[in-house]
């Protein structure tokens, strides 16, 4: 499925949420792209859109957890919180564009 979010503004290390309804996605520009992942610390139930980019790693602002924006993948401590689903990113026309999958 493709969802638009909006205008293309994002400035490099910026992070935007995005409700979705069912779903929150947390969108980061990084070296000039545009990469998501689900919104939704699933261990403290934050909001990783309101921590900071590091490198490629989203860090939650709750408990420092770094989420790597490629794979979703807990980078910095294992067995803390699960994996972060990811959707990939694509700018049309000034706008970005989400895909998901159903389901």
């Amino acid at each position: 499925m493709r969802i638009e979010l909006g205008a293309a503004d994002l400035e490099e290390g910026e992070l935007r949420g995005y409700d979705l309804g069912k779903r929150a996605v947390c969108v980061a520009r990084v070296n000039g792209r545009y990469k998501a992942l689900d919104d939704w610390c699933n261990h403290a139930g934050c909001l990783l859109s309101g921590g900071r980019v590091d490198g490629n790693l989203v860090v939650c602002p709750c408990h420092e957890v770094g989420f790597d924006l490629d794979s979703g993948a807990n980078a910095t401590s294992p067995g803390v919180c699960d994996d972060q689903p990811t959707a990939r990113v694509t700018v049309e026309a000034g706008r970005l564009i989400l895909d998901v999958e159903e389901g």
